[in-house]
């Protein structure tokens, strides 16, 4: 029985830190079996933070330059977390740090150059995996569909409260479908830092405010809720189509703001259960993993308002189940088998994606 030894890497829209994962894949019987042997998350200095979160609006040099120094410093952070573990993993599997998404016109970037990781480390790297179904017309996102499927197939429905909340399973006709719901960690830690927090632990914040229904009517009546899926979000909506509406309430109280912002990530969620289940969700068993996983407010505002059963995992789960999910990715690329599925981006067809960079012959 082949066991493929992958670090996974994932940076998140919420630009916490960059999250590390040193997963073992093996398959017996046609099922796949998993396990995070080690993992780690280094949060980012201040000068990442602001030379990844203003990229989109730098020179061209600057992306570039962006993209191969990042590359470089994701390469020096799996050589120390090797070091560190005494690991000796076959070949790492990377989703970068976007900077673009407009799958609308064809176009998702992703920074953390392949080559660059794997010239660091001397290993193996797959990296840039939602390009090519972008490129057939696919949302690129959410990605995490394929691992929720074959990693995770015991759940009925898969959420991750990152950046973005997004969610993956069957519908009501028994389609898969996955997309993004709603903006999640990206609002709420905005808040927090006004507030001089860099996020609200275990939703205290939120736990302390009264909900503004004026302005909880008018984000739930943002009209990406009404499109169709497959969909999905960026930081650009968010900038304008979102915040301008906040900004109307320039006077309400911050902690207000967060527990209105957390009903709203809620509603939203508990809509898209109705929406996949057609029905309130009774029955369903639903895994969340995610920062906001640890958000005591949001979780419980999201139990109230569905039938089905919220089950938060283990601490591991919640914090490396993308980067897992990466890693399963690369494998699935290196076996030349389909890693992302037309169902759930709403691709022309199946993709099996990711760049390769080194030597892969030994695999």
């Amino acid at each position: 029985m082949k066991t493929y030894k992958v670090i996974g890497i994932m940076s998140g829209s919420s630009m916490d830190g960059v999250d590390l994962a040193y997963c073992e894949f093996s398959q017996e019987n046609g099922k796949w079996k998993y396990e995070i042997k080690e993992s780690e998350t280094i949060p980012y200095e201040d000068k990442w933070r602001v030379r990844l979160s203003q990229l989109r609006k730098q020179s061209t040099l600057v992306y570039v330059k962006t993209d191969v120094f990042y590359g470089h410093y994701l390469g020096q952070l799996v050589n120390s977390f090797c070091k560190k573990n005494n690991l000796k993993p076959d070949f790492i599997s990377s989703h970068g740090h976007t900077v673009f998404h407009y799958p609308e016109i064809k176009i998702t970037a992703q920074v953390g150059d392949g080559a660059s990781i794997a010239a660091i480390t001397g290993l193996p790297v797959v990296s840039d995996f939602r390009r090519y179904d972008v490129a057939k017309g696919g949302q690129g996102a959410p990605l995490v569909g394929i691992g929720d499927q074959l990693l995770f197939n015991e759940y009925d429905y898969c959420i991750n409260l990152g950046g973005f909340a997004n969610i993956s399973g069957k519908d009501k006709n028994s389609n898969l479908t996955a997309f993004d719901i709603c903006a999640c960690n990206i609002l709420l830690n905005r808040v927090a830092r006004d507030m001089g927090y860099k996020y609200d632990e275990n939703g205290q914040i939120a736990e302390k405010g009264s909900i503004n229904f004026d302005l909880l009517s008018e984000l739930n009546q943002i009209e990406y809720y009404s499109l169709p899926y497959p969909k999905s979000l960026n930081r650009d909506w968010i900038n304008q189509e979102f915040w301008h509406v906040v900004r109307e309430y320039a006077d309400l109280e911050n902690q207000d703001k967060m527990k209105t912002l957390v009903d709203h990530i809620a509603f939203q969620i508990s809509n898209a259960i109705d929406n996949l289940a057609g029905s309130n969700g009774k029955g369903k068993k639903i895994l969340v993993s995610g920062g906001s996983a640890y958000n005591t407010t949001l979780i419980e505002h999201l139990k109230s308002l569905t039938d089905a059963e919220i089950i938060v995992p283990s601490n591991q789960i919640i914090d490396y189940k993308e980067a897992l999910i990466f890693a399963f990715m690369g494998v699935l690329r290196i076996q030349n088998n389909a890693n992302t599925l037309a169902e759930f981006t709403g691709a022309s067809s199946n993709s099996v994606s990711g760049g390769l960079h080194g030597d892969f012959s030994q695999l």
